[in-house]
C-alpha cells in the first residue's frame, strides 16, 4: 500500500509517551477511501502509526480538535491566528510496537518532531490483534472498529492478574460473563476449575451441560444439588455475629472455650489428626450446636437446694429434650431469699442462647445449622467431612462449578460468601504443595454482584477474604473476576489489583471516575466513553490484551436472566387469588418456611 495514501500529518510535539499530531493541509477527507476501504481520521480510540525505519509504534487517539492543541501553539494562537493554517490538530498516546510481524506492549524508542503519522490499516490491524497463542487465550467477540477481527484475552494473565468486569444494569455484563465462562468451558481444558458466588442465581442456564449448579432448596428436575455450608467451618467471630444479642468480652470468651472443649471432643469421634494445641474456635471441626445450646442453657437455667452448692441442683419440673430443642425446667428460685437459689456461676445469656434456638429452628438456616451428611450428632461425629465438601465445589469433572447464594437470608450474605471465599482459599494455601492445590490446578472465582458483601471501608470476612485473595492469591493459583455494576463501592484496594478491567457501558460519573483511576493514566480520557458504548460493547485494557481495545461481545443464546420479574409478562397472567392463598402467605411467614407443609 503506498505510503502517501496512509499519511495524515506530522508530530510537533512529545511530552513523555503523549504525542501531538498536526494533521495535513493535504488530507482532503475525514473519512478518506484506501483500496476500496473507508477509514475514519482522529475517531476518539482508533489507533496512528509512526514509521520509525524496522519498527512502527502505535498509538491510541485521545483528543481532537481544539482540545488537542499544544499551549505554546494556543499563544501563537491569540497573537496571529494565521499561523495555524486553519489545520487540525489531535493527540494520541503510545501504547505499542511492531517489529517484523510481531507487535508487542510499550515502546523502545520514541519518536521526534516532524516524524510522519499515519492511518492504521486492515494489515495493520492483523498484525496488532494477531499474535495470541491460541493455547492460552479466548475468544470473546470482535473488534468494534473491524468486525472481521476477533478479540482475544491472555487467559493466563486475565487469572493470575486478576480481573474486572464493570457496567450498568443493562449494559450487557451478564452476558459478558457467560461468554467469558462458556469460552473456558469449552476451551477443551482438562482439569479447569471455576468457581461462580452467584448471589442471584443469574447463570444457571448459562453452562447447562458444562457446569455443577448448587442451590438452597434445590430442585432435582433441573439437575440443581443441594447447597450445603455447615456452621462448624465458620470461624466463631461469624457464627456469633448470625445470632442476635450482644456479648461482652468476658462471655465471648465463654462461648470460644466452650466451643473449642466441644471441637476436641469431636477430634476423638471423628478420629481427627491434629495436635490439641492447635485448636481453636476457628478450627474447621465438626461439633454438636444443639449439644452446646443444651448444655450452656440447662446451667443458666439451675436453681440449687444449698447456696452455691452445683451439687445440691433442684429436681427438674419439665425434661428437657435436645433433638427438638426444648429446655429443662428446673423449680423456680424463690423471692424471699430461701432456697431454691439462682446459680450466681450463671453468665446471664439466655437471651443469647434463645436467639442461637431460634435460628436452629429457622428453616432458612437448613443450609447452615442442618448440613445433611455434614450435621454433627450430639457426640460431633459426622457423615461426611469438608473434604467431600471441597470435592464436589473444586474436583468436579465439569468446569464450573456455581454456587447460588440466592437462598441465603441477605442479613448473614457477607458473612456467608466471606467464609465460602475463605474456607477455599484457606484450603488451596495449605494444599499448594499437592496436586490438588491452586499452583498444581489453578482456580478462577468469580465474583458476580461484588459490591453486596464488599463494600468499601467495611472490615468484613468477605472483605478481608477478597483483599487476601487479590493481594496473595497469584501466588497459589487462586485468580479473582470481580463483577459489579457498582465500582464506587468496592474497595479501591482489591479493584486496584485487577490487572484488566472490562468497563461496559457506564452512565453514572462516580462510578466512571473509579474506572478511571485503575486505568492507564494517558488512556482515562477513553473513559468518557463508556456512557456511549452499545450494549455488550467494552473497553478492555491492562494485562489481558496486547492493547486497550473496544470490543463488541458475542450474544449468547442462552444469556443470564435477570432475578428481577418482568412486570408486564406477568400482569398479563390471570392468577385468580382467594383468600386461602393469602392463608398461605401468613402461614410461611409465621413459620419462617418457604416450602410448602406437607
Amino acid at each position: 500500500m503506498n505510503k502517501n495514501q496512509t499519511k495524515i500529518g506530522e508530530i510537533v510535539s512529545v511530552s513523555g509517551n503523549v504525542i501531538t499530531v498536526q494533521l495535513s493541509d493535504t488530507v482532503k477527507s475525514n473519512m478518506p477511501v484506501i483500496d476500496g476501504i473507508v477509514y475514519r481520521i482522529g475517531q476518539i480510540g482508533s489507533f496512528l502509526k509512526v514509521p520509525l525505519g524496522y519498527a512502527n509504534l502505535y498509538g491510541i487517539v485521545t483528543q481532537i480538535g481544539a482540545a488537542a492543541i499544544p499551549d505554546r501553539i494556543k499563544e501563537l494562537m491569540e497573537q496571529d491566528y494565521t499561523r495555524l493554517d486553519n489545520r487540525q490538530w489531535l493527540n494520541m498516546v503510545l501504547v505499542g510496537e511492531q517489529v517484523g510481524k510481531k507487535f508487542d506492549r510499550g515502546v523502545s524508542q520514541s519518536p521526534t518532531t516532524g516524524d510522519n503519522v499515519h492511518l492504521v490499516t486492515i494489515q495493520d490491524l492483523d498484525v496488532i490483534y494477531g499474535g495470541y497463542d491460541e493455547s492460552n487465550s479466548i475468544t470473546v467477540g470482535n473488534i468494534s472498529i473491524s468486525e472481521s477481527l476477533n478479540a482475544k484475552i491472555d487467559l493466563n494473565k486475565m487469572i493470575s492478574r486478576h480481573c474486572a468486569i464493570l457496567g450498568s444494569t443493562g449494559s450487557g455484563k451478564s452476558n459478558s460473563v457467560g461468554v467469558v465462562l462458556s469460552a473456558i468451558a469449552n476451551k477443551g481444558f482438562k482439569s479447569s476449575r471455576i468457581l461462580v458466588i452467584d448471589p442471584h442465581g443469574e447463570y444457571n442456564s448459562v453452562l447447562k451441560n458444562r457446569s455443577n449448579v448448587y442451590k438452597i432448596k434445590a430442585d432435582p428436575k433441573k439437575q440443581h444439588k443441594e447447597l450445603f455450608i455447615p456452621f462448624w467451618a465458620l470461624p466463631f467471630e461469624e457464627l456469633m455475629s448470625i445470632f442476635s444479642g450482644n456479648l461482652n468480652d468476658q462471655n465471648k470468651d465463654y462461648l470460644r472455650l466452650k466451643i473449642i472443649e466441644s471441637k476436641r471432643k469431636s477430634v476423638q469421634e471423628n478420629s481427627i489428626k491434629i495436635d490439641d494445641i492447635l485448636i481453636t474456635a476457628d478450627s474447621p471441626i465438626p461439633f454438636s450446636l444443639a449439644q452446646l445450646w443444651f448444655d450452656l442453657d440447662d446451667f443458666e437455667r439451675q436453681t440449687f437446694n444449698e447456696r452455691a452448692k452445683p451439687e445440691t441442683v433442684t429436681d427438674k419440673k419439665i425434661e428437657g429434650n435436645i433433638e427438638e430443642l426444648k429446655s429443662n425446667e428446673y423449680e423456680p428460685a424463690s423471692a424471699g431469699g430461701g432456697a431454691p437459689f439462682l446459680n450466681n456461676q450463671a453468665k446471664g445469656i439466655l437471651s443469647f442462647l434463645d436467639s442461637i434456638r431460634a435460628k436452629l429452628k429457622d428453616s432458612r438456616y437448613e443450609f447452615l445449622f442442618n448440613p445433611s451428611d455434614y450435621n454433627p450428632n450430639l457426640k460431633g461425629k459426622v457423615a461426611k467431612d469438608l473434604s467431600s465438601l471441597l470435592l464436589n465445589w473444586l474436583g468436579s469433572e465439569e468446569p464450573v462449578t456455581i454456587l447460588d447464594l440466592s437462598g441465603v437470608p441477605n442479613e448473614i450474605m457477607a458473612s456467608i460468601s466471606g467464609t465460602l471465599l475463605k474456607i477455599i482459599y484457606d484450603a488451596l494455601f495449605w494444599g499448594q504443595n499437592l496436586k490438588n492445590g491452586g499452583k498444581e490446578q489453578p482456580l478462577l472465582i468469580v465474583l458476580e454482584e461484588a459490591h453486596n458483601y464488599l463494600k468499601s471501608g467495611e472490615d468484613s470476612i468477605s472483605s478481608r477474604a477478597v483483599q487476601s485473595i487479590a493481594k496473595e492469591g497469584r501466588k497459589y493459583g487462586v485468580g479473582l473476576l470481580l463483577v459489579t455494576q457498582r465500582p464506587s463501592e468496592l474497595d479501591e484496594t482489591v479493584l486496584s489489583q485487577c490487572g484488566t478491567i472490562v468497563a461496559l457501558r457506564m452512565n453514572n460519573s462516580k462510578d466512571r471516575s473509579h474506572i478511571r483511576s485503575a486505568i492507564q493514566d494517558e488512556l482515562q480520557t477513553m473513559v468518557d466513553l463508556l456512557p456511549s458504548l452499545r450494549t455488550g460493547e467494552a473497553v478492555i485494557s491492562g494485562e489481558g490484551v496486547k492493547i486497550p481495545s473496544r470490543v463488541q461481545f458475542y450474544k449468547l443464546s442462552n444469556a443470564p436472566k435477570g432475578a428481577d420479574p418482568i412486570a408486564s409478562e406477568k400482569w398479563m397472567e390471570e392468577k385468580n387469588i382467594k383468600v386461602e392463598d393469602y392463608d398461605k402467605l401468613l402461614s410461611h411467614w409465621r413459620n419462617q418456611n418457604l416450602k410448602e407443609n406437607p
